[in-house]
């Protein structure tokens, strides 16, 4: 593959990332009103031609809202991927969530200045 066809995938690749990341901030966590994105709880995001795969974590291990939320994440990766990709979404909890994931946007919602 040439240079040009590098350029492509990894533009088409960007886009792919910049839509599905689009669709997770739809999925609020209820208790604090926020996006998943936003909160820093998305930790890795991949696509490929099979499908799509999110490895998600909670603020606390002990969130009451982790598999509507979990529910939630695999619901709009499932509107956003061709019919018959698949969509794996994995709860981790290493590396522990702390504020700093937080977007900057986020952490001034919440009054946490930079």
């Amino acid at each position: 593959m040439n240079l040009i066809g590098c350029q492509t995938m990894l533009s088409e690749s960007a886009q792919i990332e910049t839509i599905l990341r689009t669709a997770l901030r739809r999925v609020i966590d209820p208790e604090v009103g926020m996006n998943i994105v936003d909160l820093g709880l998305v930790y890795r995001l991949e696509a490929s031609e099979s499908g799509v795969e999110l490895d998600l974590t909670m603020t606390s291990p002990a969130c009451p809202m982790g598999e509507m939320i979990v529910a939630e994440a695999e619901a709009v990766l499932a509107d956003s991927v061709r019919p018959g990709q698949s969509v794996t979404v994995q709860l981790v909890w290493e590396p522990a969530w702390s504020p700093e994931r937080m977007s900057a946007e986020a952490r001034q919602h919440f009054g946490w200045g930079e």
